[in-house]
This record gives structure tokens, C-alpha cells and sequence, in this order.
């Protein structure tokens, strides 16, 4: 599949996968005569790109854990993993903020103690 039509069942732009490919991300064949050449393959790992670009991973970061052989993977997903787990701890907590805050009956949420203690 050429780029055009790849791009296109992505849902990006031509000049995205492009880049990818300068960085070394998403590296497709090349025809005889120069174009590039989407398989399936290619296909489902810019699909795991655009997940981990969703969620935040650099395209340095989606290198290192979709090639095996790259040099500090482990470290890499290590620190992704620290990361989410710490923005899971905030997600939840403002979750749990904006739970009280909407029943919290105080004219101001500087009046109220657990409203206070969220921003503290």
C-alpha cells in the first residue's frame, strides 16, 4: 500500500508517517521504482504509535520499546510506567474532588475543608 493510501486508513497525513520514518519509528519498503511500501505489518505498528502518542510517548520513547534491540528500552519503559502510575494517582484524586465538589453544599470551596485540602 503506498503512503497515500496508508495514510488515509490511519486517519493522518501523508507528511506524519513521513517523519516517523526520518526518525526511525516506521521504517517501510521501497518499491523498485522508489515508494514507498505499507504492509500489514507497517500498518498495525503505526497503529501502536498512535496509541502511544495518545497517551503522551515521544516518538524517541515508541522507538526504543517497538524495536527490541534498542539501546535502554527497559529504562525507558520503567519511567513511562512510573509516569502513568503517578498520573493515575492525580486522575484519581481529581476525581475524587470533583465528586465532592459536586455535592458540596459550602457557598465557597474555600469554606470547606476536604475542597481546601485538594488544593493543598
Amino acid at each position: 500500500m503506498r503512503i497515500g493510501d496508508a495514510a488515509a486508513e490511519l486517519e493522518t497525513a501523508a507528511h506524519v508517517l513521513r517523519h516517523w520514518e526520518d526518525e526511525g519509528v516506521v521504517v517501510p519498503g521501497r518499491t523498485a521504482s522508489g515508494h514507498r511500501e505499507y504492509s500489514a505489518e507497517h500498518l498495525s505498528r503505526c497503529r501502536i504509535v498512535l496509541s502511544c502518542q495518545g497517551v503522551g510517548m515521544s516518538l524517541a520513547e515508541i522507538r526504543a520499546i517497538l524495536h527490541r534491540g534498542e539501546a535502554g528500552r527497559a529504562s525507558v519503559i520503567a519511567a513511562r510506567l512510573v509516569a502513568i502510575r503517578a498520573q493515575r494517582i492525580s486522575l484519581d484524586s481529581a476525581e475524587q474532588f470533583l465528586l465532592h465538589v459536586r455535592e458540596c453544599r459550602h457557598d465557597f470551596m474555600t469554606r470547606c475543608p476536604e475542597c481546601s485540602e485538594y488544593a493543598g
